[in-house]
C-alpha cells in the first residue's frame, strides 16, 4: 500500500486558527494534519514566535481542492449571508 504524501497548505500563527482551518477542510472531506515545533506545543504551549506556527497538511492530491477551499474561506464564501439565493424552501 503506498504511503500518503502531505504537503502544506497553510501555515498559522497558534494552534487555535490551524484548529479552525483543520474543521473546516475536514467538513469539505479533505483529511488534515497539523505540524508544530516539539517545544512550541507540547512543552511551553507558544502562541508568538516561531515556535508557535502551525503547519496545516493535507494529501499531495488534494493540495489544489484544499487551496481553493482556504481560498474561499479568506473571500468570506463561508460567512453567513455569503452567497446571493436563499436557501431552498424559504419563501422570502
Amino acid at each position: 500500500m503506498a504511503e500518503t504524501e502531505w504537503e502544506v497548505v497553510s501555515e498559522t500563527a497558534g494552534s487555535f486558527k490551524a484548529e479552525m482551518l483543520k474543521g473546516l477542510l475536514e467538513a469539505q472531506g479533505i483529511p488534515v494534519l497539523l505540524s508544530q515545533e516539539g517545544l512550541g506545543h507540547s512543552v511551553y504551549s507558544l502562541t508568538v514566535g516561531p515556535l508557535a506556527r502551525v503547519q496545516v497538511l493535507v494529501p499531495a492530491d488534494l493540495i489544489d481542492r484544499a487551496q481553493s477551499v482556504l481560498n474561499d474561506i479568506e473571500s468570506g464564501a463561508f460567512e453567513e449571508g455569503a452567497d446571493s439565493e436563499p436557501p431552498e424552501g424559504d419563501a422570502g
